[in-house]
């Protein structure tokens, strides 16, 4: 079984239980897998001791269950479709032991047993009245029929790209979990068949339980705990449902019958373990008996919605929490830099967009912690040949609400001499003509910082970073570059959170906020704003998604574009299509400026540093691999 573009769908299967009643939670499961079908579900997990009830208690002793039980599970293999492999919680007595166990299904085959490896028996559980511990339990078999099945807790189940490991409730509760060595020797999915009972804040810390062992594993996890239908002489079971992904839950429900689904990333997965192989050295002297299904259908399967905007939180609470700790981080990396280098003033250059606003706002906020007096911020602004009304409005605006001083240079002079000793026309607007502006406006902030013993602050973006949308020396250069990795898409949030927070600010932020953006490099006759970025580069947000999804994710070009249709349905594909190719390119010719771009912050999980997260060769032929499709 494999899929184009790694994904899988997955889900956990939730019914009424029949307590001891086999026939009719078999009944139950069946009409699950049907439905499942109809949704070309590929996993399909029921809870704990689905088949005969976890709160069964002495009825587990009687013989008839596991002879009930068997005959159901033959029902059960004839209707499972091809695509789809099935985990069902059941008994089983292996040499007069009793363990509690998953049953792995697929088409018409028990493919293995695994037992449960830790057995609780405290407070409200004493399953060890009844079950026997399958920690150890390995390279054995049971004979079902006359068919060899393999039995123990080291089975690995390979559906190609998809590596099933089970576990069951209190496995993943222990200190090491059954989960991290099968990881280790392979398993990409873990499935946990649970009965796990409600008592106040276990939801919470259950949730909790499944996303940190989905993250550290850089896996799949898979969760399905049984609910109503269970005895409630003492307990109260509720049907928690969870699907994390890589440490995100991707899926939950509770209280509700019937599957619970998702959309997983395989390849996520697996591009996250090649990367961040720390986890994987660990010392496993366990050996795995790998379980093969015997299938190579292809499945093309892509996920119904994709968040288009990767760097930004859906929940507004969660969100402007998030801006602030953004703005901190940033600040304290200035702060940080100004005590050890032992400056008090810094210098930078403010055009009234949306870089230099936040990185405005940085400083403003690193002078609050170090408690330094502001009249140390030397700001300058440096009109040139194209300076617009609306940005030099902006500008006045921004510092009066900040309540800070500021000098103004025309730098239109220096740079009509400047282009007149080249012999270049001034009414040429080529790459020269806008870079000279560029880079005279960094020849003051330079030489205005040796003046007051200060520090240039860059304002360049992460978007500009990875487009290489800077003049070499020029904006490209400062001595601490405090938005380095933070993308356009998500410095508007942070200035409009910023702005929710201190009310003061909100209007003249917003204003900065609607402003098209703009290098304001070529003139206009009447001193609008003519040069628009997004209309040279593309939207940047296409150009932040890509560059999540082909940095953080690693995903080739094909399946950025699939999934970049899915997330902005509005857009012309020819657009995306033109817009990401321009990505790409960029990209690839323009690592020689990343290569000796100042020190900066990381705040997030993507940055572009060569100090630290990107390797690249500067010498890189655009037209390779990555690129042919």
């Amino acid at each position: 079984m494999r899929s184009k573009f790694g994904f899988y769908k997955v889900g956990t299967g939730n019914f009424l239980t029949h307590v001891g009643d086999v026939k009719k939670n078999t009944d139950e499961i069946i009409k699950l897998i049907k439905k499942a079908e109809d949704e070309k579900v590929n996993v399909l997990v029921f809870p704990e001791l689905a088949l005969v009830g976890y709160t069964s208690q002495d009825l587990l002793f009687h013989k008839e269950l596991i002879d009930d039980e068997l005959s159901s599970l033959k029902e059960i293999i004839k209707l499972i479709p091809q695509q789809m492999i099935v985990f069902v919680g059941g008994i089983i007595n292996h040499l007069d032991r009793l363990y509690n166990v998953a049953f792995a299904l697929s088409k018409d085959k028990i493919l293995g047993i695994v037992p449960k490896s830790y057995i609780p028996n405290y407070n409200e559980f004493y399953e060890k009245r009844w079950f026997s511990a399958g920690i150890s339990v390995k390279n054995q078999e049971i004979i079902i029929e006359k068919e060899h099945i393999p039995f123990g807790v080291d089975l690995i189940f390979d559906l190609g790209e998809m590596k099933l490991g089970a576990e069951i409730c209190e496995d993943l509760w222990a200190i090491n979990p059954p989960s991290n060595n099968l990881c280790l020797s392979g398993a990409n999915v873990i499935v946990n068949l649970s009965a796990s009972n409600e008592i106040i804040g276990k939801r919470e810390f259950r949730k909790d339980l499944v996303k940190v062992q989905s993250a550290k594993n850089y896996c799949i996890y898979v969760y399905s705990s049984s609910g109503f239908g269970e005895s409630t002489q003492d307990l109260i079971f509720s049907g928690h449902q969870l699907i994390a992904n890589n440490g995100t839950i991707v899926a939950e429900t509770l209280d509700k019958k019937g599957l619970t689904c998702a959309i997983v990333d395989i390849n996520k997965v697996s591009n996250d373990r090649i990367k961040y192989k720390t986890a994987f050295d660990a010392k496993n002297d366990d050996n795995y008996r790998y379980i093969y299904l015997d299938d190579d259908s292809e499945i093309e399967l892509l996920p119904n919605k994709v968040d288009p905007y990767p760097f930004i939180l859906n929940d507004e609470k969660e969100r402007i929490a998030r801006s602030l700790e953004i703005i901190s981080l940033q600040s304290k990396g200035l702060a940080t830099r100004l005590l050890n280098s032992g400056f008090k003033d810094v210098v930078i250059g403010i055009s009234g967009g949306l870089d230099s606003t936040l990185a405005l706002v940085v400083i403003y906020e690193a002078y609050k912690m170090l408690n330094l007096d502001t009249s140390g911020i030397h700001i300058l602004t440096l009109p040139g040949f194209a300076t617009s009304l609306r940005t030099s409005s902006n500008v006045k605006n921004l510092l009066k609400a900040f309540n800070l001083s500021y000098k103004t240079i025309n730098i239109k002079k220096l740079a009509t001499t400047h282009l007149k000793d080249l012999n270049h026309s001034l009414d040429e607007y080529d790459v020269a003509y806008e870079n000279t502006q560029a880079r005279i406006r960094t020849l003051y902030l330079m030489d205005y910082a040796n003046m007051v013993n200060g520090l240039v602050v860059g304002t360049g973006d992460l978007s500009e970073v990875a487009l290489g949308f800077a003049t070499y020396n020029g904006d490209h250069m400062s001595m601490y570059g405090v938005n380095v990795s933070v993308p356009k898409t998500l410095i508007k949030v942070l200035l409009s959170d910023y702005g929710k927070t201190y009310p003061e600010f909100k209007k003249v932020l917003q204003d900065i906020i609607d402003t098209p953006i703009s290098p304001e490099l070529v003139p206009t006759s009447d001193k609008t704003i003519g040069q628009k970025t997004e209309q040279i580069l593309g939207k940047y947000d296409l150009h932040d998604f890509f560059l999540y999804n082909f940095i953080r994710n690693s995903f080739t070009k094909e399946k950025i574009f699939e999934l970049a249709k899915i997330a902005f349905p509005d857009v012309d594909e020819s657009y995306i299509s033109t817009t990401l190719d321009t990505f790409m390119k960029r990209f690839f010719t323009q690592q020689f400026k990343r290569s000796c771009i100042p020190d900066g912050p990381k705040v997030g999980s993507v940055s572009l540093s060569p100090r630290g997260d990107l390797r690249l060769s500067s010498d890189l032929n655009y037209i390779n691999s990555i690129n042919k499709k």
